[in-house]
């Protein structure tokens, strides 16, 4: 497990003892002698309770049942096992290294796992971050959305999508702990929080007690960002805010249905145990008001309407309303109920908005007046960058019905999404070129999940219609070179008059004769025409009876087409994830991070560590300048470091590293980015310069002529170094981190001997004093 270093966590430990089963061993009690004690490297080994410094915590019990297989599932026999259980609440690891926990029960056996703490030691190189979900969208789908939307010449697409002029393009895997394919809660707890988890829970490590709240949680990347920065934070999604992509930002629970919980959590964070300080992010735009109106559907049957408002926030539930509200105020936004109306039913079928009875206010009207992805997240950046200039500032914007209607196999409604969320893109790198900020903002487009979608073909769907027999249908298919040429981007006569996006390619026809040969690779039964559903979204499948799932072909969707056998069991209505990896398109300070192959957990702490100066990412890190790249009077200079040396900078920032022995400065490399010098330092530090619990020792002091650094290792003599025109920006005193910056000189210089090792930004000359 790769923990941030200050990130806090839980820890839960349980002894299990099964009473039948084929791992029951004839001890039906668990025995509550245990100890779990946990080590830094070589160094011995503490009680966790004397390690993190806290009181030994209470022994729980409980009990818990499971099928060990799907015979056991059909005979009805679970196997029950009782629990005994400690939990280590609200801890951290701040120094960074490889440590060893070690549990032993069951008199004398043991269990242990290594916990990799990524160091602190990083420098904030980015501003802000837009992280842009595709909620399910793979590679596949942007292939067929660019397909539909752009036109060909002589085999060159005469236009591009937004994500295919990103610089940077990679990969992520997926999968999660206990399954390798994963749901939206996992995913999206892995790419906010750098820990892979199970399916259903959200920013929790699950546990085996019936309660759904007290599994051991991990901080979220907005919850580390909001505590060490007090920068701004922001959450759109189409879907209703509930659901798992936006509510593992905040939420920590192993049931990702516990939708009023979630709700609480954006509003008051966690508040059943003590944990990180949390006041509600500065905007907060979605569906699914009926989490959020006084009913059986809210967090004890109360109006978050209101509650919202009582914070400060100004609350705005249609697409007018947003436009008119102010940027200065934190804005709670609630547009439909349920899911937000999807793209291609706001554009082009309009009359689907009727009679869907999902007015946010309750009144049971038409929510009509819905705005769309891009007006959502354009509003948030003004709204975030009108409240939080200074400070900086996370945006997470999900498109979330590419999933929702790739479930039902409604692929235009999916695409059409998809469309939408790349429009968003370029609208955004243009809004933020407009602030200014593009500059010094990360905007990273990626997945938390993917379908088995794919297009093998078209399908002639005049033809198929003619055609009196199943099998006489399936000849309207063709591969290969008799699948032609998109025509979605050959005007008919319904696409007169639409015009969706000034600049930006959607298609021009939704319901040409041919039209995509598309499937999924896991689908309940169905029927297809492979035509667009003009009367609304899809219902593939139906249930045959009340009592119990078994799901047929719906008679009502697709009438013209043939039956296609389902690959599922009967009891799925919809299709359902699959373990392909998904893209990552990055633009911006860092983007070269996030090229490659990583796994879902790399992705927000490395963006994590970009945002923030306290810190890391949870990918292997890597100097950005390899020794290489250093000139050869800096590397001359490492000789001597008591010659003054005049030598280039390669521009960006400096990080000064804290080491825990001599012999590793040399091989240790510095890390350069653009505009700061920081130092950062473990916790136990004062609101002043002086920091008495670091290894090795560093003090620091304040000077009308600038800042003195020293720095101080047992048995060594003290270096110092003088900063001309150094200052202390006071947003960058917080709990871990003391930071200062000083110009921006042309020149700079590095040195280092046995005991220390540094970087001076100082009119191009090192000063040693001893």
């Amino acid at each position: 497990t790769d923990f941030l270093a200050g990130q806090l966590f839980d820890v839960r430990v349980e002894i299990h003892a099964p009473v039948n089963g084929t791992e029951a061993n004839g001890n039906e009690t668990p025995n509550p002698d245990f100890e779990l004690t946990i080590a830094r490297r070589d160094e011995g080994a503490m009680t966790a309770a004397e390690w993190f410094k806290i009181a030994e915590p209470e022994l729980e019990t409980w009990n818990f049942t499971w099928f060990e297989d799907y015979f056991a599932r059909d005979a009805q026999t679970p196997s029950l096992v009782n629990v005994v259980s400690k939990a280590y609440r609200r801890v951290a690891l701040y120094d960074a290294g490889m440590y060893t926990a070690t549990l032993t029960y069951n008199d004398g056996t043991k269990t242990i796992v290594e916990w990799l703490v990524r160091d602190l030691d990083k420098v904030a190189k980015t501003k802000n971050v837009v992280l842009f979900i595709g909620d399910g969208m793979t590679t596949n789908m942007i292939s067929a959305a660019r397909l539909i939307a752009h036109k060909t010449v002589n085999g060159r697409y005469q236009s591009l999508l937004q994500m295919d002029k990103f610089p940077v393009v990679g990969h992520q895997m997926t999968h999660s702990i206990d399954s390798f394919i994963t749901d939206s809660a996992n995913s999206a707890t892995a790419l906010y929080t750098g820990h892979k988890s199970t399916v259903n829970a959200l920013g929790v490590y699950r546990d085996s007690s019936p309660d759904p709240f007290d599994d051991p949680k991990f901080e979220t990347i907005a919850e580390i960002f909001r505590r060490l920065t007090g920068g701004g934070v922001g959450i759109v999604s189409t879907a209703y805010l509930a659901d798992a992509t936006p509510a593992a930002l905040t939420a920590h629970t192993a049931d990702r249905d516990q939708y009023g919980h979630v709700i609480d959590t954006f509003l008051n964070g966690i508040t059943n145990y003590t944990w990180t300080n949390w006041t509600g992010p500065d905007v907060l735009f979605g569906g699914g008001a009926e989490n959020f109106l006084p009913g059986e559907d809210s967090y004890k049957d109360q109006d978050y309407y209101q509650l919202f408002t009582d914070k400060g926030y100004n609350v705005v539930l249609n697409n007018t309303a947003l436009s008119a509200t102010p940027n200065s105020e934190k804005t709670l936004g609630v547009f439909s109920v349920s899911n937000m109306n999807v793209w291609l039913d706001r554009n082009v079928y309009k009359d689907n908005l009727l009679g869907k009875k999902n007015s946010p206010d309750g009144s049971k009207g038409n929510a009509t007046d819905q705005p769309g992805l891009k007006e959502m997240t354009l509003k948030a950046i003004d709204i975030l960058h009108s409240r939080h200039a200074k400070e900086g500032w996370l945006l997470m914007s999900e498109a979330a019905s590419i999933d929702k209607q790739m479930h039902t196999l409604d692929y235009d409604r999916a695409l059409g999404d998809l469309l939408e969320l790349d429009d968003t893109v370029k609208a955004t790198l243009g809004k933020l070129e407009a602030l200014g900020s593009d500059k010094e903002t990360l905007v990273l487009v990626t997945a938390d999940h993917g379908h088995g979608f794919d297009v093998a073909g078209s399908v002639d769907t005049k033809y198929l219609e003619a055609q009196k027999t199943d099998r006489d249908k399936r000849g309207a298919i063709g591969t290969y070179k008799e699948s032609g040429l998109s025509q979605y981007v050959v005007a008919g006569e319904e696409a007169d008059g639409l015009q969706f996006s000034e600049g930006q390619a959607f298609p021009a026809n939704w319901d040409p004769r041919y039209t995509l040969f598309s499937a999924v690779g896991a689908n309940p039964d169905r029927r297809e025409n492979y035509k667009v559903h003009k009367t609304g979204p899809r219902k593939p499948a139906v249930n045959t009876t009340e009592e119990e799932d078994d799901y047929i072909v719906n008679n009502k969707d697709s009438v013209t087409g043939f039956v296609v056998n389902g690959t599922l069991p009967v009891s799925n209505a919809q299709g359902v994830h699959s373990l392909t990896d998904v893209p990552v398109f990055a633009q911006g300070p860092c983007q070269e991070r996030f090229g490659g192959i990583t796994l879902s957990p790399s992705i927000a702490p490395a963006a994590t560590d970009d945002i923030t100066s306290s810190t890391p990412t949870a990918i292997a890190t890597q100097p950005l300048l390899e020794p290489s790249v250093f000139s050869n009077d800096i590397n001359k200079s490492l000789s001597d470091p008591r010659e003054p040396v005049n030598c280039y900078f390669h521009g960006g920032d400096v990080n000064f590293y804290r080491f825990q022995n001599p012999t590793m400065l040399k091989s240790s490399l510095l890390n350069f980015r653009r505009g700061t010098i920081n130092a950062l330092r473990r916790n136990r530090a004062s609101l002043g310069l002086r920091y008495q619990d670091c290894v090795p020792h560093h003090e620091y002091t304040h000077t009308s002529s600038g800042m003195q650094f020293y720095i101080r290792q047992s048995n060594a003599m003290p270096g110092c170094m003088t900063f001309e025109d150094a200052y202390i920006p006071l947003g960058c005193i917080k709990d871990y981190v003391d930071a200062w910056a000083v110009g921006e000189p042309v020149k700079s210089a590095v040195f280092e001997d046995s005991n220390f090792i540094g970087i001076l930004r100082t009119n191009g000359f090192i000063r040693r004093i001893h």
